[in-house]
């Protein structure tokens, strides 16, 4: 005999255990994989959604002030938003309003989708309950 020889022992359990952590180990990753890829059906809904052209609005709270957001659809598609009941005191206390509806209307011609529209992290915020509220009048504009 070599002194070179090696005698490995192998436990049945110790397999039996290895091999049923590993299997549930490759099934969580592949349900996390299920979970979190993107839904293809989820666009479609929302691109072929047809709107009746006019003027829509929903009302927006900011602190004790009630605004409307006013939404022209034209075209199967939105044109325009707008503010309505914006004074001086609101455009005071919510400085960031005036720029984040500007710039949603900046980017509402080159989107086909206001799920589309990109915003900065600074006015994030902001820019959620204005885009939620141009939804909430989307709604009034469904066919």
């Amino acid at each position: 005999m070599s002194a070179k020889t090696k005698i490995v022992v192998f436990k049945a359990k110790e397999l039996i255990y290895t091999g049923i952590f590993v299997l549930l180990g490759i099934l969580l990753i592949l349900l996390l994989i299920f979970m979190f890829a993107p839904s293809k059906e989820h666009k479609k809904s929302t691109e072929t959604m047809e709107y009746i052209e006019g003027v829509y609005s929903s009302p927006l709270t900011l602190g004790e002030n009630e605004l409307e957001v006013e939404v022209t659809v034209k075209d199967n598609k939105v044109n325009h938003v707008a503010l309505k009941h914006l004074d001086k005191s609101v455009k005071t206390m919510y400085p960031l309003i005036e720029p984040a509806m500007g710039e949603i209307n900046k980017q509402l011609p080159k989107v086909k989708s206001v799920d589309d529209i990109q915003f900065n992290d600074e006015s994030q915020y902001t820019n959620t309950i204005l885009k939620q509220s141009i939804k909430n009048a989307l709604k009034q504009a469904q066919k």
